[in-house]
């Protein structure tokens, strides 16, 4: 990318919030980068998280190039043009006492460094340099595709839950991008080319499609000027956004089966979920949470505990932009069958359906969600990481710090309006991996 003369540009505060006594401020500079910056003098360490608004939703599926975005989050770590060698990144970092990690999801991914507070220019330095400066040489491009395609050996061709999980998905969603694999199919990984690679690269990461979150011990002026100094001269990117699909997964009702060496049957079952920031996600929270909430949760007590027909049994929901899937995955024991599995699933989704939830287990439900939202914000890493998913998941930072009392406010009546919403009026769609035949 070439540079433009809009470093001299003042940036924009376009929001701002508080939060007992810690205050939240987002910025935006003349070429589109938007700063969301969450300081805290009590801290003792500083976390650098940039967050760019691609994820595997934004993959040319029909073309054969989805796995882009994932490759990606390792390619980031290869080389820049300036860089003497490769990983030089990581030795920087590692010099100056910090840690670097990142993460894919469907709507997102994110690059994340805690570094000491006197370190935050490094950050600021090496991750501008890569956002649009990477060298992605033919030969980097081989090596970290390798590298993929071991991980998706291991993580889905090796694995019960991953294969079971793309069964899911891709049944769930008929038309949304969703519907394939964060990491990629293996045959589209093992053909990317260079030009596909290079060309995901310009579309998305550029300055007007990452946000950048700052999180713990430094100055807001300081921390500004150096943000500015350092991308205020990286040109924007013609971004093409995709139109918004919206598809109330699961469509139909869907059942799969496969053999696997399992010792008992597992599978995976997916209904409907609200979006990270719909109105009802805070209600559809306390009912995950009153489901799935430890040893106590109705889930595993029926399952595990009391009925004693399953070794394990959880819930998972993610911090999709649209409406995503509520995942239930149960492991049943020897001699019983996942049909079993599956009616206990669906008493406890009539249960939740028709009776109000008790007083007692309502209020621990919510209490626990209080909990892990303070603990989740208690620290510069959690608190960028919260930050970052609410602004990508529900459009807004600002929407994280009244979740905790809209938990508060839930009522009986809500889990069961949400619970009707969600898992009584759409179909399921069921994985089932049975244990494999002796050859």
């Amino acid at each position: 990318m070439t540079t433009n003369t809009n470093s001299s540009a003042a940036p924009t505060q376009i929001d701002f919030a508080v939060l007992g006594d810690l205050q939240f401020s987002k910025w935006r500079l003349a070429n589109g980068l938007e700063v969301i910056l969450a300081p805290d003098p009590q801290a003792k360490a500083l976390a650098y998280t940039t967050w760019f608004r691609v994820g595997s939703r934004n993959e040319d599926e029909p073309a054969g190039e989805t796995g882009l975005a994932h490759l990606f989050e390792h390619l980031m770590f290869t080389q820049a043009a300036g860089d003497n060698e490769e990983g030089d990144f990581d030795r920087q970092m590692e010099s100056a006492g910090g840690a670097c990690n990142a993460m894919t999801d469907v709507d997102f991914t994110a690059y994340i460094n805690v570094v000491p507070p006197t370190e935050l220019e490094l950050a600021v330095k090496l991750e501008s340099d890569r956002m649009h400066n990477l060298a992605l040489s033919p030969e980097q491009i081989e090596n970290e595709r390798q590298v993929v395609i071991e991980e998706r050996l291991s993580t889905v061709e090796d694995s019960v839950d991953g294969r079971l999980d793309e069964l899911v998905s891709a049944a769930a969603y008929k038309t949304h991008p969703y519907r394939w694999p964060v990491i990629g199919y293996m045959d589209h990984i093992k053909k990317v080319s260079q030009a596909a690679v290079q060309r995901f690269y310009r579309t998305h990461y550029a300055p007007n499609n990452a946000v950048v979150i700052v999180s713990g011990k430094f100055d807001t002026q300081s921390a500004m000027k150096t943000i500015v100094a350092h991308y205020g001269d990286l040109k924007p990117a013609e971004l093409q956004v995709p139109a918004a699909v919206t598809e109330q997964a699961p469509t139909a009702a869907h059942r799969a089966t496969i053999e696997w060496p399992v010792p008992a049957d597992k599978f995976a079952m997916a209904l409907g979920a609200p979006s990270l920031g719909h109105p009802d996600r805070p209600a559809f929270d306390v009912l995950d949470a009153i489901v799935s909430m430890g040893p106590g949760g109705r889930l595993n007590r029926a399952l595990v505990v009391e009925g004693e027909l399953a070794s394990s049994a959880d819930c998972q929901i993610g911090p999709t932009r649209e409406n995503g899937l509520y995942v239930f995955w149960v492991q049943m024991r020897q001699g019983h069958s996942a049909a079993q599995g599956e009616a206990v699933i669906q008493k406890i989704i009539h249960d939740l359906a028709t009776k109000p939830v008790p007083p007692d287990e309502l209020m621990r439900a919510k209490n626990k969600l209080e909990m892990d939202f303070w603990v989740g914000l208690s620290g510069s890493e959690g608190r960028a990481e919260q930050l970052g998913m609410f602004e990508i998941g529900s459009g807004s930072f600002k929407t994280l710090f009244s979740r905790a009392l809209q938990y508060a406010n839930v009522t009986a009546s809500d889990v069961m309006r949400v619970a009707n919403t969600y898992l009584v009026s759409r179909p399921a769609v069921i994985a089932v991996a049975t244990p494999a035949k002796e050859p």
